[in-house]
């Protein structure tokens, strides 16, 4: 039985292993292959292509886009516009009413582009109003026609006030 028992359990080992480096020698083959090489060249285009793809579609997308800006000021008669502010982004101008710069009522800043990347678009006047009922009105126009406009009425200096964004929240 010992005999029996030696036999039953015997491996031969030369035979594993035969076997194991014949299986490596195919696979050495197969990875040396030029079809693999190929295979993985046509992966890595292929990905490539992809992902070029990806991030032109995405630069088509416009996000930002121009507009055509216009800021009006007005007074009703007898009012005289002291001061005007404007704001694109963060570029402000300050204007006063001088002998040598008039603000003459209605003033208009003439159409300009504005791309909405500057996000925000901001316009102050005050004007001294001779009456109760006299009135200071400002708007903005975006793209020809008003977006937003503030009113205020009365008499002494009024000061009327615009902020717009290009953002949405």
């Amino acid at each position: 039985m010992e005999n029996f028992h030696e036999s039953y359990f015997y491996i031969n080992k030369k035979l594993i292993f035969e076997t194991l480096k014949n299986l490596f020698g195919e696979m050495k083959q197969f990875y040396n292959s030029k079809s693999l090489l190929r295979l993985s060249f046509l992966f890595v285009l292929l990905f490539s292509v992809i992902t070029v793809v990806n991030s032109c579609k995405k630069d088509d997308d416009e996000e930002f886009q121009d507009h055509l800006v216009q800021f009006e000021v007005k007074t009703s008669a007898g009012g005289v516009i002291k001061t005007i502010v404007t704001q694109v982004g963060t570029s402000q101008n300050t204007m006063y009413n001088t002998l040598q710069t008039p603000l003459n009522s209605p003033w208009t800043s003439g159409e300009f582009f504005v791309n909405s990347s500057q996000a925000q678009l901001n316009l102050d006047a005050n004007a001294e109003l001779p009456d109760t009922d006299s009135e200071l009105i400002i708007n903005l126009w975006i793209d020809g026609s008003i977006v937003k406009t503030d009113k205020k009425v009365g008499k002494g200096t009024l000061v009327a006030s615009i902020d717009y964004s290009f953002l949405e929240l």
